[in-house]
């Protein structure tokens, strides 16, 4: 298999972009928030997912997010994260309806599988290697991956967002990449 490309500004949303956007839809752009749903959805689905562990109560939050940040652009404030400020968006209303379910479950493979499904540049046989490599991680190594990949968060980002040391992110970060090293070269890989 070819090594994967590293992430691009067309693939990874940048700062000042997502900060535009954000300023866009403060002053009632749609089109800037369909610009930034089509650059986000991803890791705010990510993360909703990884809090719910439900494929339908995380669309339904991703949903949720998307109406929050165009009720609420106007108080982001720039020279912040603007991706960082999404993502706390999806954590808090993903947090609030675990609290009002009062529940917990195991997250369905097919809530992960979802993830790399929305990203269009994936052809179909490369999102069916991923999609098995990412079933050898646990729920936490899947969750920061995806997190890093998807929405290009930095590990001390992370750590904020999933209230967790920056140490133990890059900890499980490093090992999920050595079992996904493993899961696409082979044993050899090690």
């Amino acid at each position: 298999m070819e090594q994967a490309a590293k992430p691009t500004e067309a693939s990874s949303p940048d700062r000042a972009r997502l900060e535009t956007l954000l300023a866009g839809i403060a002053a009632g752009d749609r089109d800037a928030l369909g610009q930034l749903y089509a650059q986000t959805r991803g890791a705010v689905y990510a993360m909703a997912v990884g809090v719910l562990k439900n494929a339908h109560d995380a669309q339904d939050v991703t949903q949720d997010v998307f109406v929050r940040i165009w009720e609420r652009a106007g108080q982001y404030r720039p020279g912040g994260s603007p991706m960082g400020w999404v993502l706390t968006l999806a954590r808090n209303l993903a947090l609030m309806r675990l609290r009002q379910a009062d529940r917990v479950r195991t997250m369905d493979e097919d809530a992960w599988d979802a993830v790399p499904a929305a990203a269009p540049a994936v052809t179909t046989e490369e999102r069916a290697v991923l999609q098995t490599a990412l079933g050898s991680l646990t729920d936490q190594e899947r969750q920061i991956v995806l997190l890093h990949a998807a929405s290009g968060l930095k590990h001390r980002e992370i750590g904020q967002l999933l209230d967790m040391p920056t140490a133990t992110v890059l900890s499980k970060y490093h090992r999920a990449l050595k079992k996904l090293r493993v899961q696409l070269e082979g044993d050899d890989a090690i």
